[in-house]
């Protein structure tokens, strides 16, 4: 069994490391906040430092509260800059392979087409400059590092947009849905089997560490990514509630959001041999497992 040093156990990425962990022929250690506040350094190096000889280092941790992090910079640093460049620094000491998941918020929408990984960064928001300094700061201080920039992420765990679609269409007959901006709808579970073909593949001597951006294949608005989920949907309600297309200014938010946050996975596809499914087809998934 391959062991693993994971941060985090409830959000929706590591749920889904751990629902395939055994199967995939890993001994994952996972680490709560109750285990290791992000907040202490100590705390973080100190149990690196004691995993066993080996171990692949796993960041699903992070701060997401896009819109709460405008008024909690530093708590958002804290989490999302500081702590996993202290994981990677540690992760050096002990010469273990370090993945990190980062976010398609680094971009700020500018542009026409997916991102790609060389793409220049400008970050629109507390959220995406502190998971900007993160990736800055695991580059600096590691050599053997993955950092998985990802986007727009559902499952049946926790919250998130898929879910509250559901809840909210069961009981109105229409909704308004942004559809001015576009991004790439992902699956936990899709990402957790692109971090265990990371734990697979990689060795310390693998020239393949670097920046990878990995999503749902296809690129969607809100308001599309609504309207799928309720024709997936449909036939369990035996309705379809209407997707009233809206602008981002009739929903004012916090944080400024990106009008276009795709991104292109091909890289990752051609290092790894995984492709992730359309993001209309691990919908489908994600619905269905949630259907009583």
């Amino acid at each position: 069994m391959k062991p693993v040093l994971m941060f985090g156990t409830t959000g929706q990425v590591a749920r889904c490391v751990l629902d395939s962990a055994g199967n995939a022929g890993l001994d994952v250690t996972a680490l709560s906040r109750v285990n290791v506040d992000l907040a202490d350094q100590d705390a973080i190096r100190a149990a690196i430092m004691a995993a066993p000889e080996g171990s692949v280092v796993v960041n699903a941790a992070a701060y997401t509260a896009v819109d709460q992090a405008e008024s909690d910079e530093a708590s958002c640093r804290a989490i999302n800059a500081v702590a996993p460049t202290v994981m990677a620094e540690a992760c050096h000491k002990r010469g273990f392979i370090f993945l990190h998941i980062s976010t398609d918020y680094v971009f700020d929408g500018s542009k026409a087409t997916p991102y790609f990984e060389g793409d220049p960064t400008n970050p629109q928001g507390v959220y995406g400059t502190t998971k900007l300094e993160g990736e800055a700061g695991v580059r600096e201080v590691h050599d053997k590092w993955v950092i998985l920039r990802t986007a727009w992420v559902y499952s049946r765990y926790g919250k998130n947009f898929l879910k509250t679609m559901l809840r909210l269409g069961a009981d109105r007959d229409s909704l308004g849905v942004v559809d001015d901006q576009r991004g790439c709808p992902t699956h936990a579970a899709d990402i957790a089997t692109a971090l265990i073909t990371l734990v697979d593949q990689l060795r310390p001597d693998d020239v393949r560490f670097g920046l990878y951006h990995f999503c749902g294949r296809g690129g969607a608005s809100w308001a599309d990514f609504a309207d799928h989920i309720f024709a997936v949907q449909s036939d369990r309600w035996g309705r379809r509630p209407d997707v009233n297309r809206v602008t981002s200014a009739d929903y004012p938010t916090p944080a400024k959001r990106p009008a276009n946050s795709m991104l292109c996975s091909d890289r990752f596809s051609s290092a790894f041999g995984f492709t992730a499914p359309t993001w209309t087809e691990s919908v489908q998934t994600v619905v269905e497992q949630l259907a009583p």
